[in-house]
């Protein structure tokens, strides 16, 4: 009972699901801190009641250890007394042999007591001595416990704080990826090549019409030969047609 009194409010925390009860926890950190801090001060209280446990059993110890001294001491006084009365007895004073035989039997009977009482608080200690042992025991263990709810407050921190960061560097991309720059360039970099393309347009309707120019002065340069190649045809004929004439004469 006294076991169960002391370790009893500390049986749900000591088996708590941690992840659970950090699922609910809107700063694990503080949570975790915060069943360190309380673990801790029910290993103090525990170990207040284990030394008051351990305090009782040594006073009973000490009652005990007196009382067996007591029935020495009253053991040695009845010895004593039987001794002093059996001088008196062998010099023949009766009365003074009886006295100290009466002392002597007074004696027993109070070592008697005192034996009495060390027997009865026996069972008592041995009892005291098994519980103080599992004290001892799970004090022991809760303080391994601490230790390892210590490691375990460490390590999921350390966890969560990585989990935070991974958390971050995702969020920091999802931005770069919304505000991608490249987009932009590329939109622009597709007005440019409309601009160009409108360019190169315009350049080859310009060539098109200048060709076309050079053509018609090609083909003016060409009716201008015939016009010239007629001409001198003509002058020809008219130069035979003098030539026969003034022949014909002659």
């Amino acid at each position: 009972m006294v076991k169960q009194s002391i370790f009893g409010r500390i049986a749900t925390l000591a088996k708590a699901n941690i992840n659970a009860l950090l699922d609910q926890a809107e700063d694990p950190q503080k949570m975790l801190d915060q069943m360190v801090r309380d673990y801790s001060n029910n290993i103090a209280e525990a170990e207040s009641a284990v030394a008051q446990t351990i305090g009782n059993l040594r006073m009973l110890q000490d009652d005990y250890n007196e009382d067996l001294e007591n029935a020495r001491n009253w053991g040695n006084k009845a010895l004593a007394a039987s001794r002093k009365a059996d001088e008196f007895r062998a010099g023949g004073n009766a009365v003074d042999a009886e006295k100290f035989d009466n002392l002597a039997k007074v004696a027993i009977q109070r070592q008697m007591a005192a034996e009495s009482e060390a027997r009865g608080a026996e069972p008592t200690i041995a009892s005291q001595e098994e519980i103080v042992e599992r004290l001892k025991t799970g004090l022991t263990q809760m303080k391994d416990k601490l230790q390892q709810l210590q490691s375990k407050r460490n390590e999921l921190i350390a966890r969560a704080r990585n989990a935070a960061a991974q958390n971050q560097m995702h969020d920091a991309i999802k931005s770069i990826d919304v505000m991608d720059p490249t987009s932009e360039v590329g939109r622009f970099e597709e007005k440019i090549r409309r601009e160009e393309a409108k360019v190169r347009g315009a350049n080859e309707l310009a060539a098109s019409s200048l060709d076309a120019q050079f053509e018609s002065l090609e083909d003016l340069g060409e009716q201008t030969e015939v016009e010239a190649r007629l001409a001198a045809l003509k002058a020809s004929a008219s130069n035979q047609s003098a030539n026969q004439s003034a022949i014909e004469q002659n």
